[in-house]
């Protein structure tokens, strides 16, 4: 079958998944219907497949990672995982880096209550991690044409446009390229009422307003939770149900935002009646709990993070025909919005959300899941995977990678480096240093 692609994942697909977990799922898959591929996770994973070879790693020292990464003609990784693993950045064959979550923006806002100095700590290491990644990767997939103009920006910074990159392909598409977060191939399908007449305090004839995924610090759902406050006083049959407040990565410390929600509600006396909490939903059950409620609700902030996030359960959303309304600024919320299948709200506008919910659930969902078809056929795994799989079809190492023995790079690691072995043993023992470094690279 060609190339041996290893994908790894530092959420292990389950029961239970996030969104990285979701894509690399999903990603692998796709690309195993004419590549072999390997999806490595860490233990324990409760899947299997018929298609994808699953490799179990322990996440404290990577040794059953080492051994599947050996056999690889091509790695695919994202994260923290060449800073956790820094063997699989010196493996021979061609390394993707997929760009989809911008988590250096992500993790501004998540540290941003600690105390500024450690802020700054903690922002030049992930500045570290993503300058490596960008060294070192020989092609790059990212979300969307908004998120390739900041990697593209990114990668200028990092020298990694140049004259033989350029030289290559004028217009870099070998270089980074966009594979949107897809739609699975199948429609959802109902095997059960999980929320009306079975979820506790939610009604057979209630109408439900559904939050998936999680509540990370950049979204707002203590808007969402005011907005029903507002509701309540004019329908009694209106519940909000947040589908996840229980991450299922173990590593994932608590969210304030939970906590932030949750008292809010309580607060308000909302909490049982109109809005419910719910521990995380099972993926393969997404598809009862979308086709069980009424109206799609995702809010955040206005934040830098917005304009290059890509909001993967508006995905769930648009894959079930589900009208939503969102806080206007982010990718896929404004490409739901240009199709007709949502509202947008301006951030934190209570009123807004409130009558956009209503006006929304008095419309009904007919005609949105015929509304949303050719929408879904462009976002289809199958699909959006094409530049992944072209690459991996015949994987390469960068231009300039190529040219290195001519021109090694200086990277913001290798900076580093020289810098601490200058302080650590003077000049001659920095020099020997660099030069161990460029040559295992």
């Amino acid at each position: 079958m060609g190339s041996q692609i290893l994908i790894v994942t530092s959420e292990s697909p389950g029961f239970v998944m996030s969104g990285p977990a979701i894509r690399a799922w999903h990603l692998a898959h796709a690309l195993a219907t004419e590549l072999s591929v390997m999806l490595a996770v860490p233990a324990p994973s409760t899947l299997s497949s018929d298609a994808v070879r699953i490799v179990e790693y322990e996440r404290q020292n990577g040794e059953a990672l080492r051994t599947c990464a050996a056999e690889a003609d091509v790695l695919l990784c994202a994260g923290f995982l060449l800073y956790r693993y820094p063997f699989l950045s010196k493996l021979p064959g061609p390394l993707v880096i997929d760009l989809y979550d911008p988590f250096v923006l992500e993790n501004l806002e998540i540290h941003s209550v600690k105390p500024l100095t450690e802020q700054a700590g903690i922002h030049r290491i992930n500045l570290s991690v993503l300058n490596e990644q960008l060294a070192r990767g020989d092609f790059f997939i990212c979300a969307s044409e908004t998120q390739r103009d900041l990697w593209l920006g990114m990668l200028l910074a990092n020298g990694r446009i140049n004259p033989y990159t350029l030289g290559a392909d004028r217009t870099l598409r070998q270089l980074i390229d966009v594979v949107p977060f897809g739609i699975p191939d199948e429609p959802p399908t109902r095997r059960r009422s999980p929320l009306k007449g079975a979820y506790p305090g939610i009604a057979v004839a209630d109408k439900v307003v559904y939050w998936g995924g999680g509540m990370w610090e950049w979204f707002d759902p203590l808007t969402a939770i005011r907005a029903m406050a507002e509701i309540a006083t004019r329908r009694s049959d209106v519940k909000l149900f947040f589908a996840g407040v229980r991450h299922p990565n173990p590593e994932v410390p608590s969210v304030r935002m939970v906590d932030a929600a949750q008292r809010l509600s309580r607060e308000l006396g909302l909490t049982g009646r109109c809005v419910f909490f719910n521990d995380w939903v099972p993926y393969a059950e997404r598809g009862d709990y979308l086709l069980d409620a009424d109206v799609a609700l995702s809010l955040h902030f206005d934040h830098v993070e917005t304009r290059f996030a890509n909001r993967t359960r508006l995905l769930d959303y648009i894959w079930a025909g589900l009208p939503m309304v969102v806080t206007r600024g982010d990718t896929v919320g404004g490409l739901a919005e240009a199709r007709g299948l949502a509202r947008t709200v301006a951030p934190q506008d209570v009123g807004g959300v409130a009558e956009a919910l209503l006006a929304l659930l008095a419309e009904g969902r007919t005609g949105y899941t015929d509304r949303t078809q050719t929408l879904v056929e462009d976002l289809r795994w199958s699909k959006v995977v094409t530049p992944l799989v072209e690459f991996c079809r015949r994987p390469h190492h960068a231009a300039d990678h190529l040219e290195t023995t001519v021109a090694p790079r200086l990277t913001p690691t290798l900076l580093a480096k020289a810098w601490q072995s200058l302080r650590r043993r003077g000049l001659g023992g920095m020099l020997r240093d660099v030069r161990v470094y460029l040559n295992v690279r």
